[in-house]
């Protein structure tokens, strides 16, 4: 891995990466593929030629675990699959690194440091944000006065540790607290950093909320878009995909459409690999079709 010095020397780089994805480019989210990936039906390092070769997609959100090995050797294959491809690495999800809000102020001085060797992976790929989780506290987060506190303080670890590498600290609304949009925009406005913000889901909001007035409340503080939501003949009026990338358009979001959707099956329901992949394949050329409908000019 490189040393934090030749990440400082990398920074102009990222931030030129970020500018070059163009008013509306269309980006994947591996989770699209999570299915068929822990089915065995492929590798990290064969992502880029599948965007390249099956869907025309030129830039890629990671998600940490999906890499077999986060080492320098391992990074090197990785980015040169992606410059053969011409794929552009945009965003690393990290999960499973800890609770960032915990009520143990030495469990999240862990998860802040766990978060270190993602920072370190993404600023390595050329990414121009690490997306992390904001999950601890009480059951009932509305009753716990701390939390923002408490996550605010960690994400500032987190930041600091990555001042160096130019990268963006990002917070995905992604279920409970985090998908409360008032605690979000406190959080943000809580560490009180250019490099802090939100990766904005379209369709992550806790039961009965209204993703599009949801949506609207946190797109201010965006560093990047999860597109999600139903549509066909399945479409749910409260969860429309179409309408949802309506949202953000009427609200003037340029940058990365990051493609996160999977196929919708039946609990239990047993699908071979191979099929597997033919649906999500089918799916993720489907969703890039209706941006490029809706969003005048995205490619």
């Amino acid at each position: 891995m490189t040393t934090r010095r030749q990440f400082v020397a990398g920074s102009a780089a990222l931030s030129a990466a970020f500018a070059q994805g163009g008013k509306h480019t269309i980006s994947l989210a591996a989770w699209s593929m999570s299915g068929s990936f822990f089915q065995g039906g492929w590798k990290l390092l064969e992502l880029p030629g599948i965007l390249n070769k099956k869907h025309g997609i030129t830039a890629l959100e990671h998600v940490n675990q999906f890499f077999e090995t986060p080492t320098y050797g391992y990074i090197q294959k990785l980015n040169r699959a992606c410059a053969d491809n011409n794929v552009k690495q945009t965003i690393l999800m990290v999960d499973g690194e800890g609770s960032t809000a915990d009520l143990n102020i030495a469990e999240r001085k862990k998860a802040a440091i766990f978060h270190r060797k993602w920072i370190d992976v993404a600023a390595e790929l050329g990414c121009h944000s690490v997306r992390c989780n904001f999950y601890g506290g009480l059951e009932k987060w509305a009753e716990d006065k701390d939390l923002v506190k408490r996550g605010a303080e960690t994400f500032s670890w987190m930041l600091e540790y990555a001042k160096p590498t130019g990268l963006n600290i990002i917070v995905e609304n992604h279920g409970r607290a985090s998908s409360d949009p008032d605690i979000l925009v406190a959080l943000v406005k809580a560490v009180n950093n250019p490099k802090f913000g939100l990766l904005v889901d379209l369709g992550n909001w806790n039961p009965g909320a209204d993703r599009y007035a949801n949506s609207k409340k946190i797109l201010p503080y965006h560093k990047g878009l999860s597109v999600k939501g139903t549509y066909g003949p399945e479409t749910d009026p409260s969860f429309d995909l179409v309408k949802l990338v309506k949202v953000a358009l009427d609200f003037g979001y340029t940058g990365y459409w990051g493609i996160e959707v999977t196929p919708r099956r039946q609990r239990g329901q047993k699908i071979s690999t191979p099929d597997l992949l033919a649906m999500e394949e089918k799916i993720i050329n489907e969703v890039k079709a209706l941006i490029q409908q809706t969003v005048p000019g995205a490619v």
